[in-house]
């Protein structure tokens, strides 16, 4: 699909923009925040952006409702400020991808309004139901964000199908006109100059015919009849053949519970692929199961049997996206490192990842390690799915007892302000910030960390920068060692030119390092490591050690 496929030598910094720089101090983050910090992007040694929606949106789910998919919101400066944004980033050399949502939009976009009152071609734009004879819901699948997935609409006498919140009515793909309209937004966004698109939950778009009843799943009822439904390579084609073939672009899809088998038959490069690379969740459910909410002990032998099966699962074939943090999903020291260690631990997780073969992504605030957030009450929280699962999951539960599960799952520790500076509101706003700062910024911030050679941050630049050195890492093999221990995760790359051998530990104490009989580390040279030294025969806490045989070149 993409002859220069140029996202395989990229890393990307994902910004959420509420809550990445605010440049016009009235709380919100937006654009002119943005094109203040294009330099410090870079500087990470980041080539590439892709931002979380900036469309007009009433913000029920924080701009995933969107209202208009042809312009860019007001409160983010509008779309002077983001051809400014785009042009600053093209000319230092940086892609933007923009985040495409339609398998759902606002209660509020237009198609909507004229859908519910009838008025052609809109009238079945969207999902639309009557009530079963006996007055009950058309099936009874189940929302991911709020209870069951129907909404009766008074205007059409009719319910809607909605497989988030309520405000977000799920788009009729099968409906030939609703996808042209999908094209326009594609067009007109490319034809901007727009480099590509991260595609909310696109596996969604096309639902079992009929919409029966689950009788399978015991939660989440309706999840195996609209992901990856009858019709959904079909349309992904559609797309790739009617738009995305005629620009030199990337498309990049968000794929719940997908494994790397079933991702083939859509990113098989020896095949026909219908996309570049696919989001998976399985190296995020190293400590809950399915959901955030459902929280598990951490154990990194699910983790890594996560990273290598996508490794080896894709290898030869399709290409990887590789993340740890996203907006999505809490924050990663909190979850898989220490806050205890909390330096250790975040350059740790940041080795662990950036030297597998991939697209490595990069959240807002990852950088310098941003830990999760916890609020003394409840109604602190703005995520729509968060309080729905406080005032609805475990109520018999000590109000305590909640609160700590949403500490645990909620994806709002992911939205605080990125923490810039020690100085009132983190350097985000000289306003009033849209949401609550975390209380460790002074201790965690840029700036502080911008002075300090052995810093996350700088530790980030210094891994960034060898990935892109280093050719057994774009083109290398994937190899994983002691696969059933449960405090240390191994791996090495390999190439004609050279080998790595990446050393992580995910323990809080001591831990002795038994190096795989290949590698002799008196003929390597240790090329990184999280402590000012590896002189020690054992491991010292969440210590990562990355070692190098053969010449170390450029591409």
């Amino acid at each position: 699909m993409n002859s220069s496929q140029w996202y395989k030598d990229k890393v990307f910094y994902q910004i959420w923009p509420r809550s990445f720089k605010d440049g016009n101090g009235d709380g919100m983050g937006d654009l002119l925040g943005v094109y203040e910090k294009l330099d410090y992007i870079k500087s990470l040694g980041c080539d590439g952006i892709w931002f979380s929606p900036l469309y007009p949106s009433p913000g029920v789910d924080c701009g995933y409702d969107i209202s208009d998919y042809f312009d860019i919101a007001d409160e983010f400066g509008g779309m002077e400020a983001f051809k400014r944004v785009l042009d600053g980033a093209h000319e230092r050399g940086m892609k933007v991808i923009m985040d495409l949502v339609v398998n759902h939009t606002s209660d509020q976009h237009e198609w909507f309004q004229k859908s519910r009152q009838r008025i052609e071609p809109y009238t079945d734009y969207y999902i639309w139901r009557p009530a079963k004879a006996d007055g009950k819901l058309p099936n009874n699948w189940d929302s991911l964000f709020e209870g069951k997935a129907w909404a009766w609409d008074e205007v059409r006498q009719e319910y809607y199908l909605h497989l988030f919140a309520v405000q977000q009515a799920d788009l009729n793909m099968d409906n030939p006109l609703v996808r042209e309209e999908v094209k326009k937004v594609l067009r007109f966004w490319l034809d901007m100059g727009v480099d590509g698109f991260r595609e909310d939950v696109i596996t969604f778009i096309s639902k079992k015919e009929g919409l029966p009843d689950d009788y399978i799943m015991p939660a989440a009822k309706g999840f195996g009849y609209f992901n990856h439904g009858p019709h959904l390579h079909e349309y992904l084609k559609e797309f790739k053949d009617d738009v995305f073939s005629h620009y030199d672009c990337m498309t990049l899809a968000e794929a719940p519970m997908i494994s790397p088998k079933k991702a083939l038959k859509y990113i098989d490069e020896t095949a026909d692929p219908v996309l570049d690379m696919m989001i998976q969740f399985s190296t995020q459910e190293a400590d809950c199961l399915f959901t955030d909410f459902v929280h598990t002990p951490f154990s990194l032998r699910k983790l890594k049997r996560a990273f290598s099966s996508w490794q080896k699962g894709l290898e030869g074939k399709g290409w990887n996206m590789l993340y740890m943090e996203n907006h999505d999903h809490p924050r990663i020291v909190s979850r898989y490192g220490s806050e205890k260690f909390h330096s250790e631990s975040a350059k740790m997780l940041a080795a662990s990842y950036l030297f597998l073969k991939g697209t490595p992504f990069i959240y807002q605030g990852q950088e310098i390690g941003m830990s999760n957030w916890y609020p003394k009450d409840p109604s602190m929280y703005e995520d729509v799915q968060t309080r729905w699962q406080y005032e609805n999951v475990g109520v018999k539960k000590s109000p305590e007892k909640r609160l700590q599960r949403l500490w645990h799952g909620s994806r709002d520790s992911a939205r605080t302000p990125v923490q810039w500076d020690g100085s009132e509101n983190a350097g985000f706003t000289t306003g009033t910030p849209w949401f609550y700062v975390n209380e460790n910024y002074k201790e965690i911030n840029v700036a502080s960390q911008e002075k300090d050679e052995s810093s996350v941050l700088n530790f980030y630049r210094k891994a960034i920068g060898l990935r892109k050195e280093l050719s057994c890492v774009r083109y290398g093999n994937y190899e994983e060692y002691g696969k059933n221990s449960s405090k240390l995760y191994i791996y090495s790359r390999e190439d004609e030119k050279q080998k790595i051998l990446v050393i992580c530990s995910f323990s809080d104490k001591n831990e002795r390092l038994k190096v795989p009989k290949a590698f002799d580390l008196e003929k390597a040279e240790l090329i990184l490591c999280n402590y000012d030294s590896a002189d020690s025969p054992d491991l010292r806490p969440y210590e990562a050690r990355v070692y190098l045989w053969g010449k170390q070149a450029k591409i």
